[in-house]
């Protein structure tokens, strides 16, 4: 099980990253910038921008599954 460990570890940290980028992009609307961290970083490669948003998506349901079956 300490795989399993490692793997929700990583899950909630890449979850708390995208929930605060979330937080960010939504700040920015209404000042009227982009705070999308995430696409500042990683913006010039979509391909990879786009892996992460779907690891981000993947983890939220991994801690969601995590947190049902308690």
């Amino acid at each position: 099980m300490a795989g399993t460990d490692m793997v929700g570890k990583v899950a909630n940290w890449l979850v708390l990253i995208g929930a605060i980028n979330i937080g960010l992009t939504g700040v920015g609307s209404f000042v009227g910038t982009s705070l999308n961290v995430l696409n500042m970083v990683l913006g010039s490669v979509a391909v990879v921008e786009n892996l992460v948003y779907l690891l981000i998506g993947l983890s939220a349901l991994w801690v969601l599954k995590g947190q049902l079956g308690k």
